[in-house]
């Protein structure tokens, strides 16, 4: 019977028991600015020359990479769902976008952009944000991956001082002709900031804090201003509030436009949410609301589609560098989008003097990092290689939104393959020549193994005794058809089939129920007859004479050889030559209480004392229980004894059919056993602590005489010549512990009470008597 909580009445001092909900804080306004400030203008410097590369990677009016920027960090940091993210226009997206730019024009692209936003604000209301990280990773790092190669082989032809081609494959086919009409000054600037960003990693930490991509870009611009290099560099007419365009309503071909809002939203939303997790992982703060980012992020792409930006994302590098420079707030991210408007108001007509084989540098390396080779390796390992390369070529040769569609269509078809492709396989059970043969089943059964199920059940000879053991989750008609008419045309020749489920999917419920995915059934150490049918079995070759529990003894023997030897075996390596537990655990020899399991304990933690009763002889004459003790503490040096008890235990019920034993007159062996608990039943008369607390929980007389017998028997442990000694010190200390068969529970016995120690209860509960 479960344990009742103690009711008490509420006094005038009582505090509340219930857990306050937290009152978010308001802060003041300048919170954290102290941090906030330096860090925006650190992420401020990386976001600029990125900014205007993406521009002129994508075919848009330069200016609009800096507008999205703006946006980015001011309406995205100050409405998304995290508080250190940074948005602005993203590498992920430069293909897409200079695909629409080379379809409808600059302001329809704009127009797709906005309504793009809509949608992820409509994704974002919808509360289906984390739905978004519901696709594979590898197609993910194929998709960037992909991204990566098609910005490197667009900005080769840039660095080399020539136009880049319509698509990836043009660009490919024309690298020869480029080669020959090299620009050799617009290499070497280009080249000059690739070698600064790759070597600046590895120049000291202090000089690492200045943006390596600021100092390439810099620093290339000044030679190519200094030794007046002829080379084409960004134009741009007006100011950024001179670009500032509404956008195109399309005329018609609305389904291509349609695709293209949703690709920009699709890939803007996922880029955002898989970097807000990065991110996540890089600071202890507050977590992401993936809606309320999709809806910041939403927000941000329908204001810059309607200025005339550039789409919107969560950008990693940005982030990274915020947390880096020690941004505490959503402020930094406000803060970066200031300044990018302030500088684009005030120092734009600098903008005019970068090279574009500067930008093409830096973003060759910027596309150059989107191939990562640990995400290769990765899908080399775990053998998801093939979706990987085949998404990465899609994306490069098809389009972003095919090869995403196809990759995870891949992805999809590989995983389904391994879940539904169990692992199958026959063998000889006895030595050669033996009629035993086992069939072991694996994993998720569905038609899709048929084929090599079948071929596996007519690879064992026909007569021959088999065991079909079932490890299974999932199991559906076709499968039991198929096994079911194997399992009769093998017994029609001579044979036996035993099918032995150790799975969570019961076989005979494919006949009548519809398949699906089943919890555990039974606790991995149920109990032989729990699953085991003798009759049904085959005997062991060699024991087929032995009585029928010998039989059954023999077969779990079997069962533990086949299945539990080898997991086992680790564990006992190390204690073949000696044992060292640090508990004597005393209880009674009923075979329902399993102290291992009980304790989540294994070979060689417990020393087990077991007898009638878990009791600890008065006149500490018993040899049996004297030697366990000695043994235990003088040569195992054990640290602690638990005594534990049980419900419904048979020891306690002859001592309250006989209290002081003088019912029969011809007492025997076990009623002279159960004297050294009878004085157990003065202490439960007499009203100790145990049993009141007991009685006030819903225990019975019963159950309230095991609970006060561990205590009187840690009582005799105090007294004893040798315990005594060791446990006044502390060297030892006693336990009592009750296991309340009914409930699967363990209690505490403690001299004074009770105390419930199920960690799934509410809170820790003592039950005690009030002195």
């Amino acid at each position: 019977m479960p344990i009742a909580r103690q009711q008490t009445l509420p006094g005038p001092d009582s505090k509340p028991t219930h857990t306050p909900h937290k009152v978010p804080v308001r802060r003041p306004l300048f919170h954290g600015i102290r941090a906030d400030l330096p860090a925006s203008l650190v992420v401020f410097l990386v976001a600029l020359p990125l900014s205007l590369g993406i521009a002129a990677a994508s075919g848009a009016p330069v200016m609009a990479g800096l507008i999205a920027a703006a946006v980015g960090g001011i309406v995205a940091g100050s409405l998304g769902g995290s508080t250190l993210q940074v948005s602005g226009p993203a590498a992920g997206l430069t293909v897409v976008v200079a695909g629409l730019i080379e379809q409808f024009g600059w302001q329809l692209t704009c127009f797709i952009t906005l309504a793009a936003g809509l949608v992820q604000i409509l994704l974002g209301i919808s509360r289906i944000g984390r739905a978004a990280l519901a696709i594979s990773p590898i197609v993910v790092h194929a998709m960037l991956a992909g991204i990566g190669v098609t910005i490197v082989l667009q900005q080769l032809h840039v660095l080399l001082g020539a136009e880049s081609g319509k698509s990836a494959l043009d660009n490919i086919e024309h690298i020869p002709a480029t080669l020959a009409s090299l620009n050799v000054q617009a290499l070497l600037l280009g080249g000059l900031v690739i070698v600064i960003m790759v070597a600046w990693k590895r120049l000291p930490a202090a000089i690492q804090k200045i943006p390596a991509a600021l100092v390439a870009v810099i620093a290339a611009t000044l030679l190519s201003v200094l030794f007046a290099s002829n080379v084409e560099r960004i134009s741009f007419s007006g100011s950024i509030f001179e670009a500032v365009s509404l956008p195109q309503l399309p005329s018609g071909n609305w389904d291509a436009v349609l695709i293209g809002i949703i690709t920009v939203a699709m890939v803007a939303s996922i880029e955002s949410l898989l970097s807000a997790v990065a991110v996540d992982k890089m600071h202890t703060g507050p977590r992401t609301n993936f809606d309320r980012e999709l809806i910041g992020q939403g927000s941000a792409n329908t204001l810059s589609g309607l200025l005339g930006g550039l789409p919107v994302t969560g950008v990693i590098v940005r982030s990274a560098t915020n947390v880096e420079a020690g941004a505490q707030t959503r402020k930094s991210a406000v803060l970066h989008g200031i300044w990018i408007l302030v500088f684009s108001v005030l120092f734009a007509a600098m903008l005019q003097t970068i090279p574009k084989a500067v930008l093409a540098g830096l973003l060759i390396v910027i596309g150059a990092r989107l191939v990562k080779p640990a995400d290769i390796r990765i899908a080399l390992k775990t053998g998801d290689g093939l979706a990987y390369g085949i998404t990465l070529l899609c994306v490069v040769f098809l389009n972003l939104l095919e090869g995403v569609f196809i990759g995870l269509a891949l992805a999809s078809a590989i995983m389904l393959w391994r879940v539904m492709r169990p692992s199958m396989r026959a063998e000889q059970a006895g030595a050669e020549g033996s009629t035993r043969w086992r069939v072991v089943i694996e994993g998720s059964c569905s038609f899709l193994s048929l084929p090599r199920l079948t071929r596996v059940l007519n690879s064992v000879p026909t007569g021959t005794d088999v065991i079909v053991e079932l490890h299974i989750d999932f199991l559906d008609h076709s499968v039991f058809e198929t096994m079911n008419a194997w399992r009769k045309q093998h017994i029609s020749t001579g044979g036996s089939v035993h099918f032995e489920e150790h799975g969570n999917t019961a076989f005979s419920d494919a006949a009548s129920t519809p398949p699906k995915k089943e919890q555990p059934r039974a606790f991995p150490l149920a109990p032989r007859k729990a699953w085991q049918d003798t009759e049904a079995h085959p005997p062991i070759p060699g024991n087929e004479n032995h009585p029928e529990p010998v039989q059954s003894l023999l077969l779990g023997i079997d069962k533990y050889h086949r299945r539990h030897a080898e997991l086992v075996l680790p564990l006992v390596e190390d204690l073949a030559e000696t044992q060292n537990p640090d508990t004597l655990f005393l209880t009674c020899v009923d075979s329902r209480v399993n102290p291992n399991l009980i304790t989540s304990s294994g070979p060689g933690d417990l020393l087990t004392l077991r007898n009638i009763g878990n009791v600890v002889c008065a006149d500490n004459q018993d040899p049996s229980i004297e030697s366990a003790l000695s043994f235990a503490v003088q040569n195992l040096s054990i640290i602690s004894i638990v005594i534990c008890g049980h419900s419904n235990c048979g020891a306690m019920k002859a001592v309250l059919a006989d209290p002081d034993g003088s019912e029969r007159t011809d007492r025997s062996a076990l009623d002279v056993w159960i004297d050294h608990a009878r004085s157990s039943y003065d202490d439960l008369i007499t009203g100790h602590p145990v049993a009141k607390s007991a009685a006030a929980a819903g225990y019975c007389q019963l159950d309230q005489l095991s609970m006060v017998n561990v205590a009187a028997q840690m009582r005799k442990l105090e007294n004893h010549p040798l315990l005594g000694p060791a446990l006044a010190t502390g060297r030892v200390h006693v336990t009592g512990l009750f296991y309340d068969i009914s409930t699967a529970r363990v209690l505490l016995i403690k001299p004074e009470g009770i105390e419930q120690l199920d960690p799934l209860t509410e809170q820790k509960q003592e039950i005690l008597v009030p002195a």
